[in-house]
């Protein structure tokens, strides 16, 4: 297949999970044999981070604006089996209704924000126009195909409410070439480490899970790598944060950690089955995992025998005071589930899967279409 994709960006894993889900993605694509151009707009707080400017398994096109871009768009659809929009795509709705204008196409919506979107068109009512600033309701029964990073019951919310014609989860991947077991970093040493991005409504978890077992375990080291951390934070003195860590560091602050920490958003805990990258990313570099609780976790790991599972202090703490040999147990339980079930390469396949029975699915559509018309 040849996909043209319209997305966040592929270039700068800079505070996002799209690009590190993307390079795995379009990596595993080419490995199969397919062919992707990808149409990222150059902004500069993406430039200014730009860990991978010229990839080799995806054709890279970067602009300025969209109406630089719109005839490059165009030949990039004109030669595609699928044109693809994304959520936070910059020019979200301009490439939809660009990708809309050919018929031919498998139009495909790859939502990677899925609570989040539906949150921000549910803000308007489902009859208004208005949304997402890259999408609105009135697109979605548009596409042939809406993939989403969130499985569960919004998957029925979006085709029966919304009126998605296919709603499919793609769940976020791990690229095992880049994420696996390394030589720790020692500055990273630590009980307790997390990796993520400050955001308000997963700071009273971060603190039940972190922070307070921090203070009560003084003689212990913990570590906090995420930008956007507001400055007004009291840190215990045995917590450590800095601002940032290079992708090509995460596998060595991984495998420094005693337990990996992941905390989830409010909104993605409310309709569960939502992994983040993260939890593939640990797993895969054989770090044992301590995660807040959401709907459909056991859907990707099994409780107790994969990752751990914590709502409180007590509960983080009764995980830290498991032994080594019962956390390598642990971890490596939760390596090899990530190796045969959450890797790049079987997302790439389940894609090419799903854009193929959207495809077929669709042709029977308009058969009955053109027997009902006759």
């Amino acid at each position: 297949m040849r996909f043209a994709i319209f997305g966040l960006t592929v270039t700068s894993a800079w505070a996002n999970g799209h690009a590190t889900t993307w390079r795995g993605l379009l990596k595993a694509l080419k490995r199969d044999g397919h062919a992707v151009t990808f149409f990222e707009r150059d902004v500069p707080y993406y430039a200014a981070e730009r860990d991978v400017p010229d990839p080799d398994f995806c054709e890279l096109v970067l602009y300025d604006s969209w109406a630089d871009v719109r005839q490059r768009a165009r030949r990039a659809l004109a030669d595609a089996d699928v044109g693809m929009v994304t959520s936070y795509c910059p020019d979200g709705l301009e490439a939809i209704r660009l990708v809309l204008e050919y018929p031919e196409l498998r139009h495909v919506f790859y939502d990677i924000d899925t609570p989040i979107t539906l949150d921000e068109l549910s803000r308007h009512g489902i009859a208004t126009a208005r949304g997402a600033r890259y999408l609105t309701p009135d697109l979605i029964p548009e596409f042939d195909l809406y993939l989403t990073f969130t499985g569960g019951p919004v998957l029925r919310d979006l085709e029966g409410v919304w009126g998605a014609r296919r709603a499919v989860p793609l769940y976020c991947s791990v690229d095992p070439e880049v994420h696996h077991p390394v030589e720790p970093l020692e500055q990273f040493r630590c009980s307790l480490g997390y990796l993520g991005t400050y955001a308000a409504d997963r700071q009273a978890a971060l603190e039940r899970l972190l922070i307070a077992p921090a203070r009560r375990r003084p003689n212990e080291r913990f570590r906090v790598i995420g930008s956007n951390f507001p400055d007004t934070l009291d840190w215990p003195p045995n917590v450590a944060v800095s601002w940032h860590l290079a992708p090509s560091e995460h596998a060595g602050f991984y495998c420094a950690n005693r337990l990996t920490l992941n905390v989830t958003r409010e909104a993605m805990v409310r309709v569960g089955y939502s992994p983040s990258v993260r939890l593939f990313e640990a797993a895969s570099c054989g770090t044992p995992l301590l995660s807040d609780c959401w709907p459909g976790l056991d859907q990707f790991f099994t409780p107790g025998e994969e990752i751990l599972v914590a709502t409180t202090t007590d509960a983080a703490a009764a995980a830290l005071g498991l032994s080594d040999r019962e956390l390598a147990r642990i971890a490596e339980a939760a390596r090899d589930r990530t190796l045969a079930s959450h890797t790049a390469a079987v997302r790439a396949r389940e894609l090419v899967a799903a854009c193929e029975a959207a495809c077929a699915a669709t042709a029977v559509e308009h058969q009955a279409i053109t027997r009902d018309v006759s």
